[in-house]
Parts: C-alpha cells; structure tokens; sequence
C-alpha cells in the first residue's frame, strides 16, 4: 500500500457477522444444517448472475425464492411460508466475529472514517453492529441495494465512493471473500483480506494488498502505518 487510507469499508455477510447460526435455523425448521452453506452460495450466484445482466434485485427477496425452491419440504415441520420466514428473521440476531470488536475499535480510533457497503441490507448491518454496541462506531450503512449492481460490480463500489466523497484510492475493502477484493480491487481500492480459516487465496484473483487473520490484527496494523 503505498496511497494513505482514509476510509476503510467494510463488507457485511461473513467478514462481521457469524454466520454459523443459520445453521440452525435450517435445523430448527427441519431441515438439515449443510443446506446453509449452499443456500448462501446460491443466493450469491443468482445475485452475481443479475448484475452480470445489468439487473439487481434485493438480498431478501433472492433468499427468499431461493429457499422456496431448495427446501426439503417433505421434512419441514412447519408451512414452508413459516419455514423461510424463520430462517430469514435469523440475519437479524446474528453476532459479530470475536476478533471484529477489538478491530473496529482500533481502526476507529485511528481516525479512519468507517463505513459498510453491503449486498445485504442495511438494516441487517444496523441490526448486527446495533447488538455488538459497534454501530456508533460506523459513518455510514450502504448496501448495494442503492446502487445499480452487486458487488463485485464495479458501480457498486463507485457507489461507496460517491456516497463517502472520497476517491477509490483512498478508501480499503475489508472482506472475507476473495470475489469481492477482486472487483474492489479492479474498481481502484485497496484492500485486505480477513483470512481467519487459514485457507490459500485463489489465483484467478488479485491478490489483496493486506492478508490478516483477522480485523484486531489489522487495526494493530495499521497503527504501525502499514499502508504508507
């Protein structure tokens, strides 16, 4: 990193927020915990699929139809109306990665202006960073819902950078998913990956600028003026 870093942007699903308790939403309804994982990656893929096309459509509404479809209905023990309902309403009580409160303070104190950008909601960020008392800490809530694509579409984070008022160059991705540093990246950003499973970055990808294991040790990072 060699441009100072003014503002650091966060992304949401995964990279803050745990998302390990949705499996047992899907057990709570009856069906079985690894369903989580692909509903998740479906969702993403059909979310992907219609930026690709120059369209967009809400997280929820995605998730929603997604489980409508992929719900071993046979097994449920409610309506699959009340099912998807149950397993929806599980993103608004979500806690934070252990490792995420120690770094959002760190980087806040810093000086640095924090803010997410989200192919989520905003309210689900609001609902997370509300709960882990972090959410004083933030600028801004975006999410790509009030831009023209997902990410990693590059107007998304052109979005985030009309938003804040800041050039591209100046401002930092911090996500867990390699897709997402890689359109941050192409967009101008600089970014740093979270890597908290130990798990070796795709080489179909640029690299990212900073590789952490998670986001306490980047605010120690930084403070030793790792992106001057």
């Amino acid at each position: 990193m060699t441009t100072p870093v003014t503002t650091v942007v966060f992304d949401v699903n995964e990279t803050l927020s745990d998302l390990s308790a949705m499996r047992e939403r899907f057990t709570d309804v009856g069906a079985p915990p690894e369903l989580a994982a692909t509903w998740f990656a479906c969702v993403l893929r059909d979310g992907f699929a219609l930026s690709t096309c120059g369209q967009s459509a809400p997280f929820a509404d995605i998730g929603r139809s997604v489980l409508r479809s992929s719900l071993p209905t046979a097994s449920l023990d409610r309506p699959v109306g009340a099912a998807i309902d149950h397993i929806m309403e599980g993103f608004l009580s979500l806690d934070v990665h252990p490792d995420v409160p120690a770094g959002v303070q760190g980087l806040s104190e810093a000086a640095l202006r924090l803010v997410t950008l989200s192919n989520g909601s905003s309210g689900v960020a609001d609902a997370l960073l509300a709960q882990a008392r972090l959410r004083n800490r933030f600028e801004a809530l975006l999410t790509v819902e009030d831009a023209d694509l997902w990410k990693p579409a590059t107007s998304a984070y052109e979005y985030a950078a009309r938003q804040c008022g800041e050039e591209l160059a100046h401002m930092m991705l911090v996500a867990v998913h390699p897709w997402d540093l890689h359109g941050a990246r192409a967009a101008g950003m600089q970014t740093v990956w979270i890597n908290r499973t130990g798990t070796a970055y795709p080489e179909h990808f640029t690299r990212p600028d900073v590789e952490v294991k998670g986001l306490d040790e980047l605010a120690e990072a930084l403070r030793d003026g790792l992106p001057q």
